[in-house]
C-alpha cells in the first residue's frame, strides 16, 4: 500500500470517527457529576464489611480480588517473557564489568551525588514499605509500595556505580520475590476454599477499623502483590541494565 492510500485510508476514517466522538462528548456528564452508583456502594459498605478505609484495597483485594490475581500473573507473565528475551540474547554470565563506548568515558560521581543517593535510596525503600504497609487505611497498597522500594534501588545503582549495585542486585532473590509473591496471592484463595469459604473469601480476623493490620486476609493478598511488584520491576531493571555490561568470553574472562 503507498503511502497516498494509507493517507486517504486514514482520512476516510477520520471523517467517519470524528462524528461519534462528538457525539460520546456531547453526551457525556458534566464536570462533577457521579452518576454511578458502585462508589457509593463501596463506600457504604467497606468500612462495615471488611474493617478498612481505603476502599480501592477493599476492591482490589476483596470485592474484585480474582481480577487482581489476574493482573498479578500479567505482570508475572510480562516480565518473564522480558527476561527471556533478554537472556537469551546474551546469555546467563554475570559480570561486574559496565560496559563502555569507545569515545565516550564514564564519568566519575561526584561525592554529592553519591551521599544524595545514598541517603535517598533508603529513605525510598522505606517510603515503599510504609505506603505498602498502610494500603487498608490511607491511599497506597502493594503495587504502589513495590514500585517505590523498585526505584529505590535505581537510586542505589546511580551512587555506588554498576559494580556495587550488581552485588547487592541477585536475581535468583529478585524471581524468588516476583513469583512468590504471585503464588502467595494465588495461596490465599486455595487456603480459602480449603476452609469452605469462597475463593479469596476472608477466612481471618478483620481486626478494627484504621488500624493498620485491619483487613483479615486482605494484608497476605497485598502483602504478595508488594514482594511480586517490587521484584518484578528489580528484575526489569537488572535485566535492561545487564545489557550495558561487558560479556564474558569462553574462558570467564
Amino acid at each position: 500500500m503507498s503511502p497516498r492510500i494509507r493517507l486517504l485510508v486514514f482520512l476516510l476514517a477520520c471523517v467517519c470517527l470524528v462524528p461519534a466522538v462528538f457525539h460520546v462528548a456531547d453526551r457525556m456528564p458534566v464536570f462533577g457529576a457521579h452518576p454511578l452508583p458502585y462508589g457509593d456502594a463501596i463506600n457504604a459498605a467497606g468500612t462495615r464489611e471488611r474493617h478498612v478505609t481505603n476502599m480501592v484495597s477493599a476492591v482490589n483485594f476483596d470485592y474484585r480480588g480474582f481480577d487482581t490475581l489476574g493482573e498479578e500473573f500479567m505482570l508475572l507473565c510480562a516480565v518473564t517473557g522480558t527476561t527471556m528475551l533478554l537472556r537469551g540474547s546474551r546469555g546467563e554470565h554475570i559480570t561486574a564489568r559496565p560496559g563502555q563506548v569507545e569515545g565516550r568515558p564514564i564519568p566519575a560521581r561526584s561525592d554529592a551525588i553519591v551521599l544524595i543517593c545514598r541517603m535517598l535510596a533508603g529513605l525510598t525503600v522505606l517510603f515503599g514499605l510504609y505506603v505498602a504497609l498502610h494500603a487498608m487505611t490511607t491511599p497506597g497498597g502493594g503495587f504502589q509500595g513495590g514500585v517505590i522500594v523498585a526505584c529505590g534501588t535505581m537510586l542505589f545503582f546511580l551512587g555506588e556505580g554498576y559494580r556495587g549495585w550488581r552485588r547487592l542486585m541477585r536475581s535468583e532473590f529478585l524471581d524468588a520475590c516476583e513469583g512468590g509473591g504471585a503464588t502467595l496471592y494465588a495461596l490465599c484463595g486455595f487456603a480459602s476454599m480449603a476452609a469452605g469459604a469462597p475463593f479469596l473469601g476472608n477466612i481471618l480476623p478483620l481486626g478494627s477499623a484504621r488500624d493498620v493490620f485491619s483487613g483479615g486476609l486482605m494484608l497476605v493478598e497485598n502483602a504478595g502483590v508488594a514482594f511480586a511488584v517490587a521484584g518484578g520491576f528489580a528484575v526489569l531493571f537488572l535485566e535492561f541494565l545487564e545489557e550495558t555490561r561487558i560479556e564474558q568470553d569462553g574462558n570467564g574472562r
